[in-house]
């Protein structure tokens, strides 16, 4: 972004409270961390619970930051840092919806593509996938990690200068009218759904309503925009009726990563047919558990005839070839041709604590999945563990799944159902809901001497650390609110 001050003051509504040596100056990034400042920063100060953004109003100055936006009177110390540095403070009702407005104003100066991407599972994957693909035929921002909530997103608009070709915005909800609230400013020419699954279910209630919630963003495309959609995901039907995709002029695209997809491109209707599509054939992981596939792909435009290329990922996972697809789907409809595509997929990395293979010291293979978890997302992890080649043992330590609501114990219950297939030695199950999982697993035929119940990642990491072996394989995986981090950190240290 690049914002004179007073200009900046203008699009959130707010005056100066201390008038800056020049509100001509630019301001050219923002930030919420004093730590994270750089040189023309715009210092967003936040009040917390446990700590207030105020208070280090002084040190983003010092750092460099030429501007403060505050919602309340900043520390007389902190003002008089601010007038000695030639630094302004804008003062305004609320911080937070400060940046959404300042998004809002900065979203009418892009002259790019914007993309909006989300889902029940595989946000953040395909996010850094279509930032990866795209990234090899022009200029990209994204957003980072997993910022995807109401500060994240319009942090991410900001990021990008006024010329980036391609901003993609992964976006998050946790119930109706969310991501209507963030298209509202965002405004993507773009839409992908990853899938319509079960997280969230706390607070919908059920998955049309989940579907009802992703649809939105695709209702929010503008005539001759693109909605890119899961055939393979049961909902996608629903997602697409709710958006009106034909009504408001938007053009369908589809993508299959499933093994099923050839099957299911023969009985598609003679409109769908003649959709945009990517599709996946020929699917097979190797030794590590990483794909390899033929990519498919027909009805693109300057496309007279369907072709297909090979495709082999770094990521792990049956799952990651769907999410594959779907940024496949995005760049040839950006312009680039499938084998551009393909490199771009290959060369694609893996996001720490996502599927991220570490090795010990002492030759143990550790599965690092625990930045997030639900239903589906640890029956694809379970999935590509059981395929991994390991020469000893393989246990899986998972823990619980948060925001399931009343449906927790039963969905709980079917993990450990399908982990009981999974060709584990043990299953270690961490936390109060896990318990149930341990009841799944034991309930589908899993010995009960393999099965460990724990109340925490301590009692995790010391139950297994000493019984471990060369050769050996753990997997480990939870909601990120267990903490489970700390047992790769214990076993890989």
């Amino acid at each position: 972004m690049r914002f004179q001050m007073i200009e900046a003051a203008r699009a959130v509504g707010g005056s100066f409270a201390v008038a800056p040596a020049d509100e001509h100056a630019c301001i050219t990034s923002l930030t919420w961390d004093s730590r994270a400042v750089s040189e023309g920063a715009l210092y967003v100060a936040l009040p917390g619970e446990r700590v207030d953004g105020h208070d280090f109003a002084a040190a983003a100055v010092a750092a460099g930051a030429v501007c403060v936006l505050a919602q309340h009177a900043l520390s007389e110390s902190a003002v008089a840092a601010c007038r000695e540095a030639g630094a302004g403070v804008i003062e305004v009702v609320d911080t937070a919806a400060a940046v959404t407005q300042l998004a809002r104003a900065w979203r009418t100066c892009l002259a790019g593509r914007v993309i909006g991407i989300t889902g029940s599972t595989g946000k953040t994957t395909t996010k850094n996938l279509v930032r990866d693909v795209l990234a090899a035929a022009g200029s990209v921002v994204a957003t980072r990690g997993n910022q995807n909530n109401e500060l994240g997103v319009p942090n991410t608009v900001l990021a990008a200068d006024a010329g980036t070709a391609n901003v993609v915005v992964e976006m998050g909800m946790r119930g109706l009218h969310q991501l209507d609230a963030l298209c509202a400013f965002v405004r993507p020419q773009w839409g992908l759904v990853t899938n319509v699954g079960e997280s969230h279910i706390e607070l919908l209630g059920s998955r049309e309503n989940i579907a009802a919630a992703k649809a939105e963003l695709l209702a929010s495309l503008p005539e001759g925009g693109m909605a890119f959609v899961n055939a393979a995901n049961d909902m996608t039907p629903l997602v697409r009726q709710l958006a009106q995709l034909d009504e408001h002029g938007v053009t369908c695209v589809l993508y299959d990563g499933s093994a099923e997809a050839a099957a299911r491109r023969e009985n598609l209707s003679a409109a769908d047919a003649a959709l945009p599509a990517v599709w996946a054939t020929d699917i097979a992981l190797d030794a590590q558990g990483c794909p390899r596939f033929t990519l498919n792909a027909a009805n693109f435009a300057g496309m007279p005839a369907p072709v297909s290329v090979p495709c082999a990922l770094e990521l792990r996972g049956m799952h990651n070839v769907s999410n594959a697809c779907s940024a496949a789907a995005v760049g040839l409809a950006a312009g680039m041709t499938a084998d551009q595509v393909a490199a771009a997929l290959g060369a694609a990395q893996p996001e720490s604590g996502r599927q991220e293979v570490l090795h010990t010291p002492a030759g143990v293979t550790v599965i690092n999945d625990a930045y997030n978890a639900n239903p589906d997302s640890m029956r694809a992890s379970l999935s590509t563990f059981a395929a991994l080649e390991v020469s000893g043992r393989r246990i899986a330590v998972l823990g619980d799944m948060g925001e399931l609501g009343d449906f927790a114990p039963t969905l709980h219950e079917e993990v450990g159902a399908f982990a009981a297939g999974c060709k584990l030695d043990s299953l270690v199950c961490a936390g109060q809901l896990a318990q149930r999982i341990a009841a799944g697993a034991q309930a589908a035929g899993m010995p009960a001497g393999a099965i460990v119940i724990v109340t925490d990642w301590q009692e995790a990491l010391s139950s297994i650390a000493p019984e471990l072996a060369p050769g050996d394989a753990v997997l480990v995986k939870a909601s990120h609110f267990m903490g489970l981090t700390r047992v790769v950190e214990g076993l890989v240290k």
